[in-house]
């Protein structure tokens, strides 16, 4: 958490505090945050559980007048999607075409899936320890039911490798080495592949290149590195600079964009889909779509006193 708030005053100059609660007890947690909120222009929820994040984040995102960002989920996603309409762009499909599989119903496979359907993507499968998440599984949680009905109307069933039939995308953020490397064979060709598990990817990268156009992953040391830090710092960057009252749909899919757009198309590549954490030109595109997206949306921001100023939070 203290690593967090430096990588917040680093790249957005932002000044955050580290606030760690002994409990997991929902109703603790929200209360607790609403008694602290009047200190603060943000929130960043951390390190919080499915399903227990999604209700909190709802029950603040009602209650609260300063935006909430659950960064293990949208900061996850924002990054996902920016990284998955570069590797489009190189292997020339389009978003509404492609047949996609995720690897994780949780806090950051929900949150992907949902940035990736409102951004367009029309055929998503999604993969649990259950098999793949079919409406009519008795055995489904209410949050992957839900997860199952908006991407599984046609209640396919059977386990990862039978998902990737034909599939032009895998994403992972589920567990380490869930996938066998021939399994990616199955693929549609020219795939994209971005098993972003930590510290231990679904499939090796590396040997993921066999079978794949282009591959990214969490790691540090291979090219594409899928990495949040690309998108929280300018959110909230943006957030404070628009005065705004809770953060949107639109302005997830404002940072990603902006995102995806710092890699020039003379610069695109299988190897360079995603730009550098240390590239100064991230922080500061997010801020702007994610501010100028703000600005547009009605209610969206506080009105601005001729005294009043977030310049320095």
């Amino acid at each position: 958490m203290e690593g967090k708030a430096v990588l917040f005053k680093r790249f957005a100059d932002i000044d955050a505090w580290p606030i760690c609660l002994d409990t997991q007890d929902v109703d603790e947690i929200v209360r607790t945050v609403e008694l602290i909120a009047p200190g603060f222009g943000g929130i960043n929820l951390e390190d919080i559980a499915a399903p227990r994040c999604f209700e909190i984040e709802k029950r603040l995102r009602e209650e609260l007048d300063i935006p909430v960002f659950h960064d293990d989920q949208h900061g996850t996603a924002i990054v996902a999607l920016a990284a998955l309409r570069n590797a489009l762009r190189v292997v020339d499909k389009r978003l509404e075409d492609v047949r996609i599989v995720v690897a994780g119903g949780g806090a950051a496979g929900t949150a992907i899936v949902h940035l990736m359907l409102e951004a367009g993507a029309r055929h998503v499968l999604v993969w649990d320890r259950e098999g793949i998440l079919s409406p009519d599984d008795g055995r489904l949680s209410p949050a992957k039911l839900d997860l199952a009905q908006r991407t599984n109307p046609g209640c396919v069933r059977g386990e990862l490798p039978d998902a990737l039939d034909g599939a032009d995308v895998f994403i992972g953020v589920s567990a380490g080495n869930v996938l066998p490397v021939e399994a990616l064979a199955r693929m549609a060709p020219h795939a994209v592949v971005f098993p972003m598990a930590n510290p231990t990817p679904e499939v090796d990268p590396v040997r993921a290149r066999q079978h794949a156009a282009v591959v990214a992953s969490g790691r540090s040391d291979l090219p594409n590195q899928i990495n949040n830090v690309l998108a929280f710092p300018g959110v909230f960057r943006g957030l404070l600079d628009a005065r705004a009252r809770e953060i949107s749909v639109g302005m997830l899919l404002a940072a990603a964009e902006a995102i995806a757009a710092v890699v020039k198309d003379d610069q695109l590549n299988a190897n360079y889909i995603i730009p550098s954490v240390f590239d100064p030109a991230v922080t500061q595109a997010v801020a702007t779509a994610v501010a100028e997206q703000a600005r547009q949306e009605p209610g969206a921001t506080a009105p601005v006193s001729g005294v009043e100023s977030l310049t320095g939070q």
